[in-house]
């Protein structure tokens, strides 16, 4: 299983929300890219960056941070938050990012996530992020019609290959993940899966890393400090 670690960036600087809460800010760096550079340090190959204020209006505000993460670092880099047309897709294509993520979108214009995963078919993932078994839209703010798993089997359909599923309960409170709902979107469908929200331990990271998921994304657990990202890695080498 891959460890990715996160940056959630606000106005350049690298934050934690408290279950998606846009007044529960806690900024942890001014300087995401040393951030990006220490995990790198540390033997980290992945990096999942969300822009959240571009999840919340469709921009793409923070894209020179982004930018210098990518020029700055070997990582392997996604980016999600605020995309949700062709031109941003390839925008952030252009500047070296792996892979972007379609959420909003996603739910709301299919022909855009068509075009996405024709265009860029191992470069797509969408995030599906779940509040109440339904899926939340426009940076948590709202909810959709899906629920987690219609919305996935409807994703299958599309072609996209990764899926990126946060419950958002559980992101930035370290009580645990949702290892139930990850258990059932790796047992029913043929997708790369990403855990995120509340993935708070060494156990948490061996527990997903036996389901054989692709990958677990750290954030709030690493800046704590609750999790090494050295331990994190190690742990999911150890239980596949």
């Amino acid at each position: 299983m891959n460890i990715i670690p996160a940056i959630d960036l606000i106005g350049g600087k690298a934050v934690r929300l408290k279950k998606g809460d846009y007044n529960e800010v806690t900024v942890y760096s001014n300087k995401p890219s040393e951030v990006a550079k220490s995990f790198e340090k540390s033997g980290a190959s992945f990096m999942h960056i969300v822009d959240l204020d571009g999840a919340k209006d469709g921009s793409t505000a923070n894209f020179d941070t982004i930018k210098a993460i990518v020029s700055d670092t070997s990582l392997s880099v996604e980016v999600g938050g605020g995309i949700r047309n062709m031109d941003t897709v390839r925008k952030y294509m252009e500047i070296g990012v792996d892979r972007v993520i379609i959420g909003t979108a996603a739910v709301r214009d299919p022909e855009f996530l068509a075009e996405a995963v024709k265009a860029y078919p191992e470069n797509i993932a969408v995030g599906i992020d779940v509040k109440d078994g339904a899926v939340a839209i426009k940076g948590w703010t709202e909810l959709s019609e899906f629920s987690c798993l219609d919305f996935c089997r409807k994703m299958q359909t599309f072609g996209v290959k990764t899926i990126i599923c946060t419950d958002i309960s559980k992101d930035g409170m370290m009580s645990g993940t949702n290892l139930e709902l990850y258990s059932e979107l790796q047992e029913k469908f043929d997708m790369n899966i990403i855990a995120s929200g509340g993935v708070s331990s060494l156990d948490d990271i061996r527990k997903l890393s036996k389901m054989k998921v692709w990958g677990a994304i750290l954030g709030k657990a690493l800046y704590t400090g609750a999790v090494s990202l050295d331990e994190a890695l190690a742990a999911a080498k150890e239980a596949e």
